[in-house]
């Protein structure tokens, strides 16, 4: 990567110190450009890029903007434009709770149903909020039984083309309606007196899942700690081992939980005991009747989802809204497919063919999705020109280069520091940056830089990228 900082600081320092204009300036626009694509890192690796001003309506900059590749996370920018468009910015995801039977005498000789309405960011802490409604009617005891209502979703717990040796890691979670702490469970090590094991935690506490842990607290100055699930036989026992400096500070890692919804009803039911609410019955899925009881809602805004999905990259978030729509447009059971089918409608808006591309999911974890840089071009293009209205909460979803989300480490100085508002799309061997910025000619350009086919990390690709961001900033 030496190679490429030495081509860049003379492409920055060319920039100053050449006067250009007309044709000569974006002949050495695209001269910078093809310079930084020329590196050896690109005699095996595919990069497609297209470069946009929108406010003269050209194209400034373009390569290989109609080969198909993986679009990783680059695919949310469609999934949560499409949120916004066809649910509303007023959306929101409902969690609910309902009772059966009779309350007398503070006891509800009946059962409890909550029931998921794609929420991908209820907390522990939300749960409450449901209690709080059954102790406003009193509820002091439950004699019957807590089901978890997932039969607003269909029984596919992954999407397609996600890879089976992804599990344990969080960014590949169980998908359900009823999902809590992104259906994750946090594992916090610190360490202890040398030669004496680790104290390892586990949040949310829960007798939902199980754990072995040999973490032992050395004197050496190396970490090494590894944290699993035993993933394999789809069991919730979380394995904890390695060592660890004793100087060190606390290491926090996550894994994913394996049927998410009876780790909902198992939190719940654990809290009913901490608010003193008795409950002794069975625990299992059913669906809600119609006769039940609404005692309680929890509704979290679209916005808030969007952003958090955008800046974090959070699968959980983008697939969420992807059978939020196909629920609000298909029914129940939503489903995948029929999510992207208001997906495809997108395209359909924007003057694409979506027939031209291949999308499966909603978060762009699947190597299936292929797509054109062109796409994301136009899908750019039509949320700044034609959809005004939500275009603030779009732009402002997206991360800004140094200061958060994912590419908070990244373009920490210079021209594109807190100038650029991008996507990022990582997946093994796929690198991808697209979004907005502003030129220094106060130009504002959407650009879109799919690179795949790399072996290794991605640290030489988001080096170039974010060289070529500079040089974008740089443009007058």
């Amino acid at each position: 990567m030496d190679k490429v900082k030495k081509i860049f600081f003379l492409l920055f320092f060319l920039s100053l110190i050449i006067p250009i204009s007309g044709q000569t300036k974006n002949s050495e626009f695209k001269n910078q450009i093809d310079s930084l694509l020329s590196t050896d890192f690109f005699n095996s690796t595919l990069v497609a890029v297209n470069i946009y001003d929108l406010s003269t309506y050209e194209i400034l900059y373009e390569k290989n903007s109609k080969l198909l590749l993986r679009p990783a996370s680059n695919l949310k920018l469609f999934t949560t434009a499409a949120g916004l468009i066809f649910l509303g910015e007023d959306y929101k995801f409902k969690t609910t709770g309902f009772y059966t039977g009779k309350i007398l005498n503070n006891t509800l000789y009946g059962d409890i149903y909550l029931k998921g309405g794609f929420d991908p960011f209820f907390r522990v802490d939300d749960l409450d909020l449901l209690i709080t409604g059954l102790k406003e009617l009193k509820v002091k005891r439950i004699t019957g039984n807590i089901f978890a209502d997932v039969s607003s979703m269909d029984s596919l717990f992954w999407g397609k083309g996600w890879m089976w040796d992804d599990d344990p890691d969080p960014s590949a979670p169980y998908l359900s309606p009823l999902n809590i702490n992104e259906n994750s469970i946090k594992v916090i090590t610190e360490p202890q007196k040398i030669n004496h094991q680790s104290h390892v935690t586990f949040y949310p506490e829960s007798n939902y899942y199980t754990s072995n842990v040999e973490v032992k607290t050395i004197r050496g100055d190396s970490t090494k700690i590894k944290v699993t699930r035993d993933w394999v036989n789809r069991k919730n026992k979380i394995l904890v081992s390695g060592y660890q400096f004793y100087k060190n500070e606390i290491d926090t890692s996550e894994v994913n939980v394996f049927h998410p919804e009876y780790f909902f009803i198992n939190l719940f039911k654990e809290k009913l005991w901490k608010n003193a609410i008795v409950f002794s019955g069975n625990l299992d899925t059913l669906t809600t009747p119609e006769s039940a009881v609404e005692f309680s809602t929890v509704k979290r805004g679209l916005d808030s989802v969007i952003i958090k999905t955008n800046k974090e990259s959070n699968n959980l978030g983008a697939e969420m809204i992807l059978y939020a729509l196909a629920q609000k447009y298909y029914g129940n059971p939503a489903t995948a497919e029929n999510g992207v089918k208001l997906i495809d409608s997108l395209i359909a808006l924007i003057g694409d063919n979506s027939k031209n591309y291949r999308i499966v999911d909603g978060s762009g974890v699947s190597h299936y999705n292929l797509i054109f840089a062109d796409l994301i071009i136009d899908l750019l293009k039509y949320m700044y020109i034609n959809q005004k209205d939500i275009f603030n909460l779009y732009f402002n979803s997206l991360p800004v280069a140094g200061i958060d989300g994912t590419l908070d480490k990244r373009m920490v100085e210079g021209p594109a520091y807190k100038n650029v508002h991008a996507k990022t799309g990582t997946l093994s061997g796929v690198s991808n940056i697209s979004g907005y910025l502003t030129a220094a000619n106060d130009d504002t350009l959407a650009f879109s830089i799919l690179m795949q086919n790399y072996v290794g990390k991605s640290k030489p690709a988001r080096e170039i990228q974010d060289s070529l961001c500079t040089i974008l900033s740089l443009y007058k």
